[in-house]
């Protein structure tokens, strides 16, 4: 990092120097916070920070100096008038959908997620749960356009997340087929395969690889690894789209020229819990702001 950076990094820490009021949406003020910090995105980001030297963390003080003004959070808020309101066949919200801590209890829950769920016989991630919930209690048939409105589901799943902020990544490892997924997801982010011959770990295996301007983080340092699996979250020069944790996983797999994997599949849910499990006990960054 150049002198002039250096000097505007430090002159950016003053101005953040008094606390940064938490945003009531997101939840994490809540008396029952368990394993969460209580504090906004960008408190945390900087906490990180405070910790470790990271190139990684600190490759864009201008999505920092952003964070405060993310306009994910008008995503949040249109996911949580979404979530709120009356719809489907049944007229209902999807206020009493159970995300693993019971119905309708949602601080904290996606942090835990993946999980399995006994009402399923599966562990699903939060598109998947969200989208059985969008059937089972709103009574949306498999068919309808609304299970595939994506920037609607996306909505919802970065209201749901938001209510994560600041918890420790904590995925449940309870039942053998949660176990099952986290060691299936290692198993796919060490296998090599394809025309390049390239794996998950090929990229994010080290500290200080880049692909191109951009500053890779390395999954064996959680505090690093925690703002990598922080999504949903909005990428800048993406206009206002919030993107999901599977936009993420499929942009990987476009770059190592591997085959498609599919949204809400075992695959891609094993991958995150993977991804979840290397940053346990880090806290999330919720809705988080990357380049």
């Amino acid at each position: 990092m150049n002198k002039t950076i250096e000097s505007l990094w430090a002159s950016k820490r003053l101005l953040l120097a008094m606390p940064i009021a938490l945003l009531a949406l997101t939840g994490t003020a809540s008396a029952q916070c368990v394993n969460c910090t209580n504090e906004d995105p960008k408190k945390i980001l900087l906490d990180l920070i405070d910790q470790i030297d990271s190139a990684y963390l600190t490759q864009s003080p201008q999505n920092l100096m952003m964070m405060e003004d993310n306009p994910a959070y008008f995503v949040v808020d249109d996911g949580k008038a979404l979530f709120e309101q009356k719809r489907g066949p049944n007229n209902v919200s999807l206020e009493k959908c159970d995300f693993g801590k019971g119905p309708g209890v949602l601080d904290g829950a996606y942090a835990e997620m993946p999980r399995y769920f006994e009402d399923t016989g599966r562990v699903m991630d939060l598109e998947s749960r969200l989208v059985h919930c969008m059937k089972t209690l709103q009574g949306f048939p498999s068919d309808d356009p609304a299970l595939k409105a994506r920037a609607d589901i996306r909505a919802l799943m970065a209201y749901v997340g938001a209510r994560s902020n600041g918890y420790e990544w904590q995925p449940s490892m309870d039942h053998p087929l949660e176990k099952a997924m986290r060691d299936a997801g290692e198993v796919m982010f060490y296998r090599r395969s394809s025309v390049l011959d390239f794996s998950c770990n090929t990229c994010h295996s080290e500290t200080g690889k880049q692909i191109r301007a951009s500053v890779l983080p390395n999954m064996n340092v959680p505090k690093e690894w925690t703002k990598a699996v922080s999504w949903p979250a909005l990428r800048v020069g993406k206009s206002s789209n919030v993107r999901s944790p599977y936009q993420r996983l499929r942009g990987c797999y476009w770059q190592m020229r591997k085959g498609q994997i599919n949204r809400r599949s075992d695959a891609a849910i094993a991958m995150f819990s993977f991804w979840k499990d290397a940053a346990r006990g880090e806290p999330a960054i919720l809705p988080d702001l990357k380049r």
